[in-house]
């Protein structure tokens, strides 16, 4: 095994579990965020040589959300396009444990406001963070955050968003 491989091996045995956690929260499926996670982790060893030079984390982070941003974009667009016999849809939960809660509410969230939310919120990324990790202005952080946080309100109440946000890590 060469150094570039343990030093990628490494890496992975040291923060998957982060990484994967992001994904999750990024799309709120356990298989997809594994299939994210593949992803991206696949995609750093390819550039590992020019990653590791950097941080590397953020970069796994950046392909993750990126990742995740364009597939939900392609399901909205093949949600779209008529079909003769509609895919049956999953019955909803009627779990009432507010981390299931919180999720439904993430899903409904565009998939750039729901980036933002799991970088600052879950991650504690700053907005300089965030905005460098999607590759937008600090500005745009700061209004998508803005957007998110009323969105979930709206679906959650006042309360349960604060109570669920601050106890994030738990």
């Amino acid at each position: 095994m060469s150094g570039a491989d343990h030093d990628f091996g490494a890496f992975v045995a040291a923060r998957a579990t982060t990484l994967l956690r992001v994904a999750y929260l990024a799309c709120g499926d356990e298989a997809e965020a594994e299939d994210l996670l593949q992803t991206a982790l696949e995609r750093t060893y390819r550039n590992w040589d020019r990653v590791r030079r950097d941080t590397v984390e953020p970069y796994v982070r950046r392909v993750i959300i990126n990742t995740a941003i364009s597939r939900a974009r392609r399901r909205a667009i093949l949600n779209i396009i008529p079909m003769r016999v509609p895919p049956e849809r999953a019955a909803r939960a009627t779990d009432v444990d507010l981390r299931h809660v919180l999720m439904d509410a993430l899903r409904g969230l565009p998939p750039r406001q729901r980036a933002v939310v799991v970088l600052r919120y879950w991650e504690d990324l700053s907005e300089t963070q965030t905005a460098e990790v999607l590759g937008c202005t600090l500005g745009t952080v700061k209004s998508q955050a803005s957007k998110a946080m009323a969105k979930l309100r709206t679906a959650l109440g006042e309360e349960a968003v604060e109570g669920v946000i601050g106890n994030a890590h738990a």
